[in-house]
């Protein structure tokens, strides 16, 4: 009997292009549209019905993530946390992850990558086919970032890490299907000239072995949410799927378009033109809610015009004279003018912030 298929979820990177938001929290918490993206790969394995779920977590930040996701349950899933004492690579986590994967065949997904439609189709190619792996490939402009894939009559026959010079446009996703066979391939393989094991080298390996790889184009959009330009464009992209829902209260208020108006939230002579969501418990007054703004819960916008922003939950916004827009604000942040004299700007700012004066 064939083993079940089990996922894997890569959620210990220190998100250093995210700073300061990820000082205090993890990367993969970082909400789009209102959701954790890390939420959205554990729906995308329990649509593609893989229930039995192992999530890597770094010791800095394994506990709220564990606060976050829970066991599963609500997702309909089973979830494992798995301690990756250092970031030693991806293939270094797929290691750390062997007593738990055991001989089962597996989908490894970054935990803070969305990809559109899920990887349902994805997991039905690699039932029918039966490759030692199977890798997600995307075309992109700058494939001297990524791992980048050279094909063969159909198979990949060649795979290089950040090649200063690359044969195709082909990078690689970060999702990854592989029987137990990869196991061996990154024992195999030594340490990259950073110093990580790098999941490209296991996979070559497996190449180099005879083992079967075959690639996968994604055809939908694919986003890496580790940088800020990435965390708004994937919101953007999300919320252009979302459905019309008002649940909180409208005070002499409107909404226009696609709008998710939360239980609780509070709306009084404002405008939302979405699509745009507005979080639990959240209150605007007289202010204007521009397209791809997600608002979090218990947010309060006082006078203030915002648009194609992320703000996290508790932050307040108020009499701003020019309009906020392309913004993430993490939890609790406070931005408005005061009127007390003598004027001045006063700041509390965390490291690699950026702040443009209106």
């Amino acid at each position: 009997m064939r083993a079940p298929l089990k996922g894997l979820i890569l959620s210990g990177g220190k998100g250093t292009r995210l700073r300061p938001i990820t000082h205090t929290s993890a990367k993969q918490l970082v909400p789009v549209a209102n959701t954790p993206v890390l939420f959205y790969g554990i729906r995308a394995m329990a649509e593609a019905g893989i229930h039995e779920i192992g999530i890597i977590i770094a010791p800095e930040t394994g506990e709220e993530i564990r606060a976050a996701a829970g066991d599963g349950e609500r997702f309909g899933v089973r979830l494992t946390y798995i301690v990756q004492d250092q970031p030693a690579g991806l293939a270094h986590a797929v290691l750390t992850a062997e007593p738990f994967l055991r001989d089962s065949p597996f989908v490894m997904y970054l935990g803070d990558n969305l990809l559109q439609g899920g990887i349902a189709d994805l997991v039905q190619a690699f039932d029918r086919d039966e490759p030692d792996a199977l890798i997600l490939l995307t075309p992109v402009p700058d494939p001297e970032h990524y791992g980048v894939a050279e094909l063969h009559d159909g198979s990949v026959v060649r795979l290089v890490e950040k090649p200063a010079q690359p044969q195709t446009d082909l990078a690689l996703v970060g999702v990854y299907m592989f029987r137990a066979s990869i196991h061996a391939a990154a024992r195999a393989i030594e340490p990259s000239a950073r110093g990580e094991l790098e999941i490209t080298d296991a996979i070559q390996r497996l190449v180099d072995v005879g083992r079967r790889v075959e690639p996968h184009i994604v055809r939908g959009w694919w986003k890496d949410t580790g940088r800020l330009e990435d965390m708004l464009a994937a919101n953007r992209l999300v919320l252009d799927t979302i459905e019309p829902s008002v649940q909180g209260e409208l005070v002499d208020s409107q909404v226009d378009g696609r709008v998710v108006i939360e239980p609780g939230a509070r709306l009084e002579r404002s405008t939302v033109r979405g699509p745009a969501v507005v979080g639990a418990g959240a209150r605007l007054t007289d202010c204007y809610i521009g397209p791809y703004t997600a608002i979090g819960e218990g947010c309060v916008i006082r006078n203030a015009e915002v648009e194609h922003s992320i703000l996290l939950s508790g932050s307040i916004v108020h009499d701003l004279a020019g309009r906020m827009e392309s913004s993430l604000l993490g939890r609790n942040v406070r931005i408005g003018r005061d009127t007390r004299q003598p004027r001045a700007y006063r700041f509390l700012v965390g490291d690699n912030s950026e702040i443009a004066i209106l």
